[in-house]
């Protein structure tokens, strides 16, 4: 592996960084003052400091480091993480983001931001406790002083005699040999280092780089033979160092392994003292009766009765000085079972949260890709195989439509395990308008909250891959035109702060993500005019309030009153539009005056693979999705109504439903075909309830391969994708949206369609 792939995976793991540097900031933006997530907070910046000053990435590792220090006194409790202090976080996180792009990409970083942000991180440090560096610096004029030459005594003899200052401190022993400090050193590893490729030995010839050392390797956590574990870490190393580098300089030679190891540093004297203290044991009094001395010199002779009450005293005082000192002894052996116990327990407990935890790989998504085509493949030819099979076998029984079923159970299976491959949660994108929306808010002088729910909802990478910017403009529009001024707010009686709630969840095999803001709502008659006065509807248009939300979506249309950095060039929903109709999704809009807008894409889970239901329209086959479809049922002449001149009802247990003729709309016949002889598909759409679509047979069930028609040929209105069956043609997968609203009187041709994108 060369430094250009190392260096490739910083990056890739910058990117973890400061997602978890944000989602840590906006936890304790909500109030979240959980230890926990402030030492993640601090990790996540700590982490890239140490991987960019590895690849001499000074101007990263200059501001990190600042950044590192105030997070040190919100760690430390020194600095309270305010309102005020997250906002200079949150924006800090983005400057730090910006120059991990800028060490990738290349290009620059706006010098006065990330100037201005550094004096505010320094002063929020300084304001609340002493910056580590004046805290390093402050012992120098003491220093200083004592390194200042004494003045000169004066002769006290005729002879001239003059007395040499003396301290006998200068003989502190081995701790300050020739001015030298002196540190001890406890580096205990776990078992997570040397399963990252860390080396301990190479961490201790480092360290012994800064001065002289002596080294002790403890093997007392050694257990026997039957009992080891090897990929367990048993040994730690009790280090005496003589440096002037310091104590930070100490810790860098183990920043890497910080988090998977036990590290004390410590100067010798402190450690000894405590040691010292530790070791003491309190004084247990031993029962001795003083007064046999005074009778020393008169040898008498007793009886035998007074010698065996001697005797017994003796005897007491023995039994009470052994309880004595078994007492010590079990107390210090049951401190140090205690100890073991403790460091036991320790160590299971993190070998349970290493196993819980899970492992992964990197894997280049190009592979996943090729993975995914074969997949895809796989089931065509399956498909085809079975459709053979069928052709020319008509009993049905034989081993090989038997080996068949189970070729096309494994098929499936293996097409969701590789699914599940590229399926990630949607909470990196979501993250990223966290920013978005801090920016706007400053352009515009406004007090936003962006709030996020569902961001472990997944869904398969490529549609996240193309989500960021539709949502980014959406999120522009929220902000600029959705949500009103402060002062606007507080005089129609709401909170200041304006609200966006940006959720995702899955529903009937499809992803809703809605976009919900409580500002003033789309103002329908500006809208109105705005799109008669640019010539995008007729003047005597009679629209409905659904009709006119959808004006924004037509290219050129922008109700900003002059252009801006912001909006104002009619060209962002319009975009919105076009990305999600790319996706095979729709957008809709829910909108009341004074209340806000809420915006809702549908977005298919996978671009790769769907079930559907293979039907005949006029002669030509089609797929419908079965996520659609709520059931089949064959129409009966009493349950046929008509209703006005072109249109017909179903009556299906008492209710009636609008039966819409597919092969009418997509104008593959020109009269409207008898219900009574076809197939009606109950499908039910995400704004236009449910529908009975008649199609003439109903094939069967097959899973399909998605073929992209925009890709490869254009925009066919009314089809959302292609497919290939078993038998080699090609089939249109049918957009059961978008022809449920043409039953609505709504258009198929792309450039009119305005309420079922896509």
């Amino acid at each position: 592996m060369d430094m250009n792939e190392i260096k490739e995976i910083f990056f890739q793991e910058c990117e973890e960084q400061l997602a978890e540097l944000e989602s840590g900031l906006l936890k304790m933006n909500d109030g979240d003052r959980d230890p926990e997530t402030v030492n993640a907070v601090f990790r996540a910046v700590h982490s890239i400091k140490g991987g960019a000053g590895a690849f001499g990435l000074d101007d990263l590792v200059a501001f990190a480091h600042v950044f590192e220090t105030t997070l040190d006194c919100v760690r430390s409790n020194k600095l309270e993480p305010n309102q005020d202090v997250l906002k200079v976080m949150l924006k800090s996180a983005d400057v730090l983001a910006d120059l991990t792009n800028v060490a990738r990409d290349g290009g620059s970083v706006d010098e006065s931001r990330s100037r201005g942000l550094v004096r505010e991180l320094e002063a929020l440090a300084n304001g609340e406790m002493p910056s580590p560096s004046a805290s390093v610096e402050a012992p120098a004029p003491k220093a200083a002083a004592k390194a200042a030459p004494a003045p000169t005594p004066k002769p006290t003899d005729d002879s001239g005699f003059q007395p040499v200052p003396f301290s006998f401190d200068d003989f502190g022993g081995e701790g300050d040999a020739g001015g030298m400090p002196a540190y001890e050193v406890i580096f205990k590893p776990r078992y997570e280092l040397y399963s990252k490729g860390n080396d301990a030995t190479l961490l201790l010839r480092d360290l012994s780089r800064l001065g002289e050392m002596t080294i002790y390797c403890n093997t007392d956590d050694l257990p026997g033979l039957e009992e080891l574990d090897p990929e367990g870490a048993y040994f730690f190393w009790n280090v005496t160092i003589k440096t002037d580098k310091g104590e930070d300089a100490i810790r860098t030679v183990f920043e890497f392994a910080e988090w998977d190891c036990e590290l004390t540093v410590k100067p010798v004297e402190e450690a000894r003292a405590e040691a010292t203290s530790n070791d003491e044991l309190p004084m247990v009094p031993v029962p001795f009766d003083l007064s046999i001395l005074d009778e020393a010199g008169a040898i008498e002779e007793v009886s035998a009765s007074d010698a065996r009450a001697e005797e017994a005293a003796a005897a007491v005082a023995a039994a009470e000085t052994a309880s004595n000192v078994t007492q010590i002894v079990a107390a210090r052996v049951e401190k140090k079972e205690s100890a073991a116990a403790a460091a036991a327990a320790a160590s299971a407990a993190a070998q349970n949260n290493a196993a819980g935890a899970g492992q992964t790989i990197r894997v280049d998504l190009d592979r996943v890709d090729r993975l995914i085509n074969l997949v895809g493949e796989l089931v065509i030819n399956q498909a085809m195989l079975s459709q053979s099979v069928i052709e020319n076998d008509t009993t049905g029984t034989s081993s090989i439509n038997m080996g068949l079923e189970e070729l096309q159970q494994l098929t499936r299976e293996i097409q969701d395990s590789v699914m599940a491959i590229r399926a990630q949660p949607v909470k990196p994108v979501f993250q990223r308008m966290s920013r978005i929306v801090r920016e706007i808010a400053d352009m515009t002088g406004k007090s936003i909250r962006l709030i996020t729910e569902g961001e472990n909802t997944e869904v398969d990478k490529t549609v996240i891959d193309k989500l960021a910017e539709p949502l980014t403009h959406m999120i522009r529009n929220a902000v600029d035109h959705g949500i009103e001024t402060p002062e606007k707010r507080a005089a129609a009686g709401k909170n200041t702060e304006g609200t966006v709630r940006l959720t995702a969840k899955h529903r009937s095999g499809r992803i809703l993500i809605e976009l919900a803001d409580d500002g003033a709502g789309i103002n329908r008659e500006k809208v109105r005019q705005k799109a008669i006065d640019n010539d995008l509807i007729p003047a005597d248009s009679n629209l409905s309030d659904e009709e006119i939300d959808n004006l924004i979506f037509l290219p050129g249309f922008s109700t900003a009153d002059k252009i801006s950095d912001i909006s104002g060039r009619g060209v962002g929903m319009d975009v919105v539009k076009r990305s999600i109709q790319a996706l095979g999704g729709r957008i809709n809009i829910t909108s009341k005056p004074g209340h806000g807008s809420v915006f809702t894409m549908s977005l298919p889970l996978t671009l790769a693979v769907l079930d559907g239901m293979v039907v005949t329209v006029a002669g030509q086959t089609l797929v419908v999705p079965l996520t659609a479809i709520v059931e089949t049922l064959q129409p009966e002449a009493a349950a046929i109504h008509s209703f006005g001149a072109n249109h017909r009802l179903i009556s299906i247990r008492n209710s009636f439903c609008p039966l819409v003729d597919v092969g009418r709309i997509l104008n593959f016949r020109a009269t409207q075909a008898n219900p009574v002889e076809g197939v009606a598909l109950l499908v039910e759409s995400e704004g236009g309830g449910q529908r009975a679509l008649m199609v003439d047979a109903i094939q069967g069930q097959r899973q399909v391969v998605i073929k992209s028609l925009e890709a490869n040929y254009t925009h066919v209105p009314g089809i959302a994708a292609a497919t290939i069956l078993g038998d080699g043609r090609v089939a249109l997968i049918l957009d059961v949206d978008a022809v449920v609203g043409a039953s609505r009187g709504q258009s198929l041709k792309a450039e009119m369609s305005l309420a079922a994108v896509g």
